[in-house]
C-alpha cells in the first residue's frame, strides 16, 4: 500500500463535497478497491468513505419498484429483498463468501461495473433506474444508458450511486456458471417476467460486459417456457474466449443458464 488520506463523512453531501477534490475517489465496500490498490492500479490521494453515511443504506418497496440504497450491502439484499424479489435475493446471497456479502455493496458493485458482476444483470433485465448523485445535483440513469463497456459507465467524475430501483417482476430467478476459485460467474443470466415483456440480463460472457439478450427476450415473451430458448443461439462474436472457456463456449453456456432460470422462475 501506500500513503493516502482516509475520510470518513456522515451525511451524503460531506461525501460529495470531499469528492470535489482532485484525486478523490470513493470507498464503498472495498471489495475492488482495495486489491486494487494493492496492485497500484490506482493511486489516488484521497479516499473518501461511504460506509458511515446511513441514508445510503436499506431496502424499501413503494407499489411495485423496490429501491435500494447504494451502500446497502450484499448480505442485507439478500435478507430485506427475499419476500418481494426473490430472484434479487437469491442472486446477492450467492455472490462471494460471507465475508464479501457482509462488506461489498449494491452500489459499488454497479460503481465499478466488473464485466462479471452479478448485479448489472438483473438490473438490465429489470429495466432498473440507477440514482446518481453529484455537485451538480441527482441523476436518474436507465440500466440500459448507465452500463457503456467494460469497467465503464455513465458515472461522471465525483458522482456517487445513491441507490437503485428495480420494478419488481411477476416471477425472476438468477443462474450462474461460477469459476470455482473466484466465484464470479464465466456466464450469469438473470430474467425478469412482467406482464407484457420478458428481460433477459447476461453477465460474465461479453468483452464489453453485460447485455440484455433480445433474441432471448422476444421469445421469453411468446411461451415463458425453457423450451422457448432450446433452439436459440447466442453469437459468438464480442465474447470472452480465454483459459476458462472459448466464445462458442460461454454462449453455449449462456443458454443454458438462460433455460435454466426460466425453469427455476416458474
Amino acid at each position: 500500500m501506500y500513503d493516502f488520506e482516509l475520510m470518513r463523512p456522515a451525511t451524503l453531501d460531506e461525501a460529495i463535497a470531499a469528492l470535489g477534490d482532485e484525486d478523490a475517489q470513493p470507498l464503498s465496500g472495498g471489495q475492488t478497491l482495495i486489491p486494487t490498490l494493492k496492485n497500484r492500479l490506482a493511486m489516488p490521494s484521497r479516499l473518501v468513505s461511504l460506509s458511515g453515511i446511513a441514508e445510503l443504506r436499506g431496502v424499501t418497496v413503494e407499489g411495485d419498484v423496490m429501491r435500494i440504497g447504494g451502500g446497502t450491502t450484499h448480505g442485507a439484499v439478500a435478507r430485506e429483498a427475499a419476500d418481494r424479489f426473490p430472484g434479487l435475493a437469491g442472486l446477492a446471497a450467492r455472490i462471494g463468501d460471507p465475508a464479501v456479502r457482509n462488506r461489498g455493496t449494491i452500489g459499488g458493485s454497479v460503481a465499478n461495473n466488473d464485466p462479471s458482476a452479478c448485479y448489472p444483470a438483473a438490473a438490465m433485465a429489470t429495466g432498473a433506474t440507477i440514482v446518481v448523485q453529484g455537485a451538480e445535483g441527482a441523476r436518474d440513469i436507465a440500466a440500459d444508458d448507465y452500463f457503456q463497456g467494460m469497467f465503464a459507465t455513465a458515472l461522471e467524475e465525483g458522482e456517487i450511486v445513491t441507490g437503485l430501483r428495480f420494478p419488481i417482476p411477476l416471477a425472476s430467478n438468477y443462474q450462474k456458471f461460477e469459476q470455482p476459485a473466484s466465484r464470479f460467474p464465466l456466464v450469469g443470466v438473470f430474467v425478469a417476467r412482467y406482464g407484457d415483456r420478458v428481460g433477459v440480463g447476461v453477465t460474465g460472457a461479453a468483452e464489453d460486459g453485460v447485455f440484455r439478450w433480445a433474441e432471448a427476450e422476444e421469445a421469453l415473451a411468446e411461451e415463458f417456457s425453457p423450451r422457448a430458448v432450446e433452439a436459440l443461439r447466442l453469437p459468438a462474436e464480442g465474447l470472452i474466449g480465454d483459459l476458462h472457456g472459448t466464445p462458442e463456449y460461454r454462449a453455449h453456456v449462456a443458454r443454458v443458464m438462460t433455460a435454466r432460470a426460466v425453469s427455476a422462475a416458474g
